[in-house]
């Protein structure tokens, strides 16, 4: 019975930590009027975008037992990508695919490099954090890369495919999270996914291809960043090679705030989301509340620490 409880509150967490974080922000004067408005929640949402589908990628790679710092940075190389292809006169679906490749062989290179190097993913991925983006400074010339209109722009920010006024970036988000869980949870590949963070020498003595499935995940995750790169790049109009400096820590944050566990082998993609729109909530009220923006990373970053402090104590009671 306690041990069902404690799983019933585990699932319960996220939920209940998004619902007090919205009470927060929704009590005081400052806020009420505007804050519980569908306005207000149309900004969060899209607000939520980018990080949510880097959270996406980062499920997988932390519920594998990995990490990846290099995520920020990936966005911002594929974005600039994205950019110079547009300067250049391609169309969107190509530039779409070739930005999300583009992700993908950052993934790649960081799967290909764990698994041959035999070192652990912090090392290398703090390794890529920079070369990416110091490759992402060099294909800009160290400047913002600007276009003419795309029809990227406005697709992925402002049209509503559905006729629900929420932006086609939402949309697109959510399908994908919701085609994630799937593949967690009812393939093989994602059962993989989880022994493989469970305990990956056990993993290995059933006969999983570790290796190769500790490169297939980072390419998939790597993946996800070049999508949330294009996300970037029609938010801002502009391939910027400076932009989502951190933003890794706010999509790690998200996936661990979400449930997951950064010795591998737990999390889920429901509760990554919400741990995205928890980020999106305290961002959002500590504008409004007028909280200077090193107040809104004191805030965040002490959150962070509860999340992992609350991830420790439920480690050790498995133990």
């Amino acid at each position: 019975m306690n041990e069902a409880v404690r799983r019933v509150l585990a699932q319960a967490g996220p939920f209940l930590g998004l619902l007090a974080v919205i009470a927060l922000f929704a009590i005081p004067a400052e806020t009420r009027e505007f804050f519980l408005t569908y306005h207000n929640f149309k900004i969060v949402l899209t607000q939520t975008v980018i990080v949510a589908i880097g959270a996406l990628g980062m499920t997988l790679i932390i519920v594998g037992g990995g990490i990846d710092l290099s995520a920020g940075s990936s966005i911002a190389f594929t974005s600039v990508v994205g950019a110079l292809l547009i300067q250049k006169g391609w169309s969107p679906v190509p530039v779409c695919g070739a930005v999300i490749l583009a992700g993908g062989l950052i993934g790649l290179l960081n799967g290909a490099a764990i698994a041959a190097l035999r070192l652990v993913p912090f090392i290398i991925t703090l390794g890529t954090l920079g070369v990416a983006r110091g490759a992402a400074k060099w294909l800009a010339d160290n400047q913002t890369v600007n276009y003419d209109a795309s029809p990227i722009n406005g697709w992925m920010t402002t049209a509503d495919p559905f006729g629900y006024a929420l932006p086609a970036g939402v949309w697109v988000a959510a399908a994908l999270a919701v085609a994630t869980a799937v593949v967690l949870r009812n393939t093989v590949f994602g059962r993989q996914v989880f022994a493989l963070g469970s305990n990956e020498a056990t993993a290995r003595l059933c006969g999983i291809p570790t290796t190769r499935l500790k490169v297939m995940v980072y390419a998939l995750a790597g993946c996800y960043f070049g999508a949330a790169g294009l996300f970037q790049l029609s938010r801002l109009r502009q391939g910027d090679p400076t932009v989502a400096v951190g933003l890794e820590l706010d999509i790690i944050a998200s996936v661990i705030i979400g449930g997951a566990s950064l010795n591998g082998g737990v999390g889920t993609v429901l509760g990554s989301m919400i741990g995205a729109l928890i980020m999106a909530v305290l961002r959002n009220g500590s504008q409004q509340m007028g909280w200077p923006t090193y107040f809104q990373e004191i805030i965040i970053g002490l959150v962070i620490i509860a999340a992992v402090f609350v991830d420790h104590l439920r480690q050790g009671r498995r133990a």
